[in-house]
């Protein structure tokens, strides 16, 4: 059958290169700088040692930035001795810490107020905020060196922060004095347990002996929207899911989730689930999961995930509902998605050979579509560091999920690092479960050639918005997109940041709803109605300039709404459908290719 069919793809060879102009190198080079990679975490040593040196040679030659940094430092210093025999709160030298930076989450316990824990979080901050002003704004140097040694800057300093030195820490050495040190106890069966040490034995509380973060399991703890698997290929699984309602809009919807990540985070646990969401709402749920590729799959390129991925699964819906689709794309997602519905907005002769389904409406999550500002993943974008990355994955045929977890634990170490181990292994807090938290540790790879092409022609290279990208021989421009569009970037976003998503009104003429969520790249789209302290800006149809506006100037504009953001995008969805409603459409139980949420989800 069709449906059943799977790709043959050629032996892969252990040393290969790539075909076309996607050559990785000498496989000598490749396999010495594979072994580099293994001792450095991935990250290129030349890529940090040349902004170093781009730093210090342009900050030689800046006198008067010398000279500013000097006198900022002996005004710190002469700070110090009043701090040391006073209450600096009540010291009448000004401080040179920026207010917004006196606000650290790490320094919020009233503990840091007191003599003499406030002398070391204000020195602390004062160094840091020396530091910043010294790697940044120096002439001459390149604003990626620039990035990277302000950020390795700050890693440094997160390092030796007081609030991680138990002795150094109010809150930790007021919670030891109340518990007798059951609390640095709890740590250590934390700690032991994180390490894969368990004892049943130790510890203090009703946590110790027991795992901290059980997982939740998708088909019997997460992605429990019923629903069948209608077609499978060596790439995708195909889900639609049951209707829950006697009559549906006609115009069905696809979701492409990201291949980065298992794609229940749009289908956690029933209350948080954006399939059930919508299926409730009257749609027609079609969504792709990705398969979880391994060393076989080394070979496996940006246009198999064009053609076995996308376009796949948008012929398929057209066979099953013979409707027009309405299509939404989460992360990379929904690059992959603008990319081929530009693709498909050429003229029919060159579509033909693609797909014959046609759009009706393309939503947007957290979904970039220019990668001039890439956020904090720009730390890793450049030739050196790409080059690095190249090398450890033609080494293992695939990138491994726990090295690109590493990577996020770098990017935001304050959070994911030093927080975990000053409340959990010195305040012996353990962390509370969730089914988003379990989501996140269940990490997928990716083929060596596809990372290596997305990397370099997306992000370094930045072709899509600059109209060099082609699919199927192809030109394609996101200029040709007419379709209605719903964006959403999220406040606190470091994947995807807003203003880099708010970036697709200067690419496309087609008109964009745009919506600004609360919480950041997961949690702000996972934003269920009924959550806590959830809200969105959305700037009305009246108050919208009909030319661009930067987006200072919408989000000075926009109004405020308090709770979630999928009433809004409902809403929309349904205004761009059909007006009459039809049949629900069931999925067909006679393909036996399984129940939702398939096999692919669960491979590891």
């Amino acid at each position: 059958m069709k449906n059943e069919k799977i790709s043959i793809l050629n032996e892969p060879h252990h040393i290969c290169y790539l075909t076309g102009d996607e050559t990785p190198g000498n496989p000598l080079d490749m396999a010495l700088q594979s072994q580099i990679a293994k001792f450095t975490a991935g990250i290129s040593p030349n890529s940090i040692a040349l902004a170093w040196v781009d730093w210090a040679m342009h900050l030689a030659i800046s006198p008067g930035k010398q000279m500013d940094l000097m006198e900022n430092f002996q005004k710190n210093l002469s700070r110090l001795p009043f701090s040391l025999f006073e209450n600096p709160a009540e010291n009448t030298v000004a401080s040179s810490v920026d207010p917004a930076q006196e606000k650290d989450m790490r320094f919020v316990h009233p503990g840091w107020k007191n003599w003499p824990f406030n002398v070391m979080s204000k020195t602390f901050l004062e160094h840091q905020q020396l530091w910043r002003t010294a790697t940044t704004d120096v002439r001459g140097m390149s604003a990626h060196h620039e990035y990277v040694v302000n950020f390795i800057a700050r890693q440094l300093l997160d390092i030796v922060s007081p609030s991680n030195f138990p002795w150094l820490n109010p809150e930790v050495l007021e919670t030891t004095a109340e518990t007798g040190g059951k609390n640095l106890v709890s740590g250590m069966a934390h700690w032991l347990e994180d390490n894969g040490i368990g004892f049943a034995t130790l510890g203090t509380d009703s946590h110790a002996g027991q795992s901290k973060h059980p997982r939740y399991q998708p088909g019997q703890d997460v992605a429990l929207t019923p629903g069948k698997v209608v077609f499978r290929n060596h790439l995708i699984e195909l889900i639609q899911y049951s209707p829950q309602t006697a009559k549906v809009f006609a115009e069905p919807i696809l979701i492409v989730p990201s291949w980065i990540l298992k794609y229940y985070i749009l289908d956690l646990s029933p209350h948080n689930s954006m399939v059930r969401f919508l299926v409730e709402q009257g749609f027609t749920v079609f969504l792709i999961s990705w398969r979880n590729p391994g060393e076989q799959d080394r070979d496996l390129g940006m246009h198999d995930y064009f053609d076995q991925g996308l376009f796949a699964a948008l012929t398929e819906v057209t066979s099953i509902t013979h409707q027009p689709i309405h299509t939404v794309g989460y992360c990379l997602g929904g690059t992959l998605l603008s990319m081929g519905a530009a693709a498909m907005a050429k003229e029919p002769t060159q579509v033909a050979k693609i797909t014959t389904a046609k759009i009706q409406s393309i939503s947007l999550l957290a979904a970039q579509t220019d990668f001039s500002e890439p956020g904090e993943l720009g730390l890793f974008i450049d030739e050196s560091q790409l080059s690095m990355l190249d090398a450890q994955m033609w080494d293992q045929g695939y990138l491994d999920g726990k090295q690109m977890a590493g990577s996020f634990q770098i990017l935001n170490s304050r959070d994911l690092v030093w927080s975990k181990i000053m409340r959990e292994y010195q305040l012996g807090a353990p962390t509370a479960p969730n089914d988003l938290m379990s989501w996140n540790a269940d990490t997928t790879r990716m083929p060596y050639r596809m990372h290596s092409e997305y990397l370099k022609h997306l992000f370094l290279h930045n072709d899509l918005a600059e109209g060099r990208y082609e699919i199927n021989g192809i030109a394609i421009a996101l200029t040709d997109l007419h379709v209605p569009m719903f964006v959403v970037g999220t406040v606190r976003d470091h994947v995807s940041p807003w203003r880099s998503v708010y970036k697709i009104n200067l690419l496309t003429d087609a008109p964009v709803e745009f919506v600004l969520a609360s919480g950041g790249h997961n949690a702000g789209i996972v934003s269920e109605p009924g959550h806590a302290r959830r809200s969105y800006q959305y700037l009305p149809e009246e108050k919208r300039s009909k030319t661009y506006s930067a987006p200072e100037t919408w989000l000075q504009a926009a109004s405020t709404e308090q709770g979630s953001w999928w009433y809004r995008w409902q809403r929309w969805l349904a205004q761009q459908s059909s007006p009459n409603q039809v049949k629900a459409l069931h999925p067909r139980e006679d393909l036996h290719l399984g129940s939702a949420p398939g096999s692919y989800v669960l491979e590891k």
